[in-house]
């Protein structure tokens, strides 16, 4: 078969635009595999630094000493001797029950035993020249110190009837009136120690060997813009099995009575200052199912690091193992970071 001109002509240019298209496409195939061995990114040069490592927790104040006063026994209110809200010492009366049937008891007792004393001292004088036998004597002896305790009784009977302060404190309001029929399950009034509060808190278990009886505290209560300050006196010794977390008891000074028990406090735990901590931006953190690791770049390629994180800050992590000083860590194209990579760090970040 001869083909015309025409038809030689249009198979001659099919060909040579196929042959073309190949080649374009291997060249641009040739390029993208060189563009997958390089990686243009962004880093940040690791310095060491101060860092103090703080922990916030939520606390709540409560009074340094705190009670509910019950009456001992039951009976009726003939005197209330506090004003509400004021200020009272330990061993001060604050309520007075009526007492008069057990001292006329008292004193019918104390009575009796007056007449059985005589009667002893008598028996004793007969007995030392026999007028009256051993066990005789005895019996009076016996019937004495039966008497003498009856007192006894009778005597914590009537200081149950004064019910006193047993400690100093600020009392709250009455619940009671004189005259009131009172048993020992009537709440009177509560009693509050403010001069100086407790603030407990929580704090996580892996920062318990941060702190310390004695280590400072600070915290901040709704109302009040002041930074305050406490001392830590007392911490549980096991962790919630719940939270894991471990209760803290700090001691707050109180003296001008503007903290009120029951408050919310935000507290800010110092725990640690390191002159020497290196802190990277977050974002360079790389997760994996086992660890956590960060690219860093060395002599224009990339080397994957395992890190162990410390502390955390609003825009970056502190590095304890993993990372040194100078070391340049990239930040951005990390999901296409691999080991051995060409690398370009084309803007280092501070």
């Amino acid at each position: 078969m001869i083909l015309s001109n025409n038809r030689l002509f249009a198979l001659f240019l099919s060909t040579t635009v196929f042959a073309t298209s190949c080649s374009d496409k291997k060249e641009a195939d040739a390029k993208g595999g060189n563009k997958a061995k390089n990686l243009s990114a962004e880093g940040y040069v690791a310095s060491a630094g101060v860092f103090n490592s703080d922990y916030n927790a939520s606390g709540s104040l409560v009074a340094n000493e705190e009670i509910d006063i019950h009456p001992e026994m039951a009976g009726r209110v003939t005197s209330i001797n506090f004003k509400e809200g004021s200020k009272v010492h330990k061993g001060q009366l604050l309520i007075q029950l009526y007492d008069g049937e057990i001292t006329a008891q008292i004193q019918k007792l104390k009575s009796q035993l007056r007449l059985q004393q005589n009667t002893l001292q008598r028996q004793k004088e007969l007995l030392n020249i026999g007028g009256i036998s051993k066990q005789d004597y005895e019996t009076s002896e016996t019937q004495v110190q039966s008497i003498q305790a009856d007192i006894s009784y009778a005597e914590a009977q009537l200081r149950a009837t004064r019910v006193l302060a047993p400690f100093d404190g600020t009392i709250g309001i009455r619940n009671i009136s004189v005259g009131a029929i009172v048993s020992p399950t009537t709440l009177i009034t509560s009693l509050k120690q403010t001069q100086q509060l407790k603030m407990d808190f929580n704090v996580p278990e892996q920062y318990v060997q941060s702190i310390a009886i004695g280590k400072g505290v600070f915290f901040v209560v709704t109302g009040n813009n002041d930074t305050l300050s406490g001392k830590i006196s007392a911490i549980d010794p096991g962790a919630d099995a719940t939270t894991r977390t471990i209760r803290v008891r700090a001691i707050v000074p109180n003296n001008n009575g503007k903290l009120v028990a029951g408050s919310f406090a935000n507290v800010t735990i110092p725990l640690k200052s390191d002159k020497n901590a290196i802190l990277i931006p977050s974002q360079a953190i790389i997760p994996t199912t086992k660890d956590k690791k960060v690219a860093i770049a060395k002599d224009g390629k990339i080397a994957m690091a395992v890190v162990k994180l410390g502390q955390r800050t609003e825009d970056k992590v502190e590095i304890l193992t993993g990372v040194s000083a100078g070391d340049t860590v990239i930040l951005t194209g990390l999901m296409q970071a691999k080991p051995g990579m060409d690398v370009k760090i084309v803007k280092v970040r501070s």
